[in-house]
């Protein structure tokens, strides 16, 4: 029974070092540009926006498909960023390994 009570003891801290993770992750932010600068992305490590940055010279009346996928373009890199960075994070915790089920990252 003392190994249970111990084993419980240390899924009990990642746990808590998994919340605190979540919330630095919540309040860290990412940024990514497209079209070599023009157009800027801050999103935070939950994914939403923070701010967008676009230059004058990819702002074309007659041209919005560019400038939408430019900004789409931004915004998937900056989220590929906050997932590599969670990733990261979540295997310093684990060692690398699966969670047990039930203990999820709340995204």
């Amino acid at each position: 029974m003392r190994n249970l009570g111990g084993m419980m003891k240390k899924v009990q801290e990642l746990q808590f070092q998994m919340e605190t993770m979540q919330t630095e992750m919540a309040n860290r932010q990412f940024t990514a540009t497209s079209g070599g600068g023009a157009v800027s992305v801050t999103i935070t490590g939950k994914g939403k926006i923070v701010s967008i940055s676009i230059t004058e010279d990819v702002v074309d009346p007659k041209d919005i498909e560019t400038l939408e996928d430019l900004i789409k373009l931004a915004f998937n890199n900056a989220k590929n960023e906050a997932d590599k960075a969670l990733t990261s994070e979540m295997n310093k915790l684990t060692g690398g390994l699966p969670l047990p089920t039930g203990m999820n990252f709340k995204t």
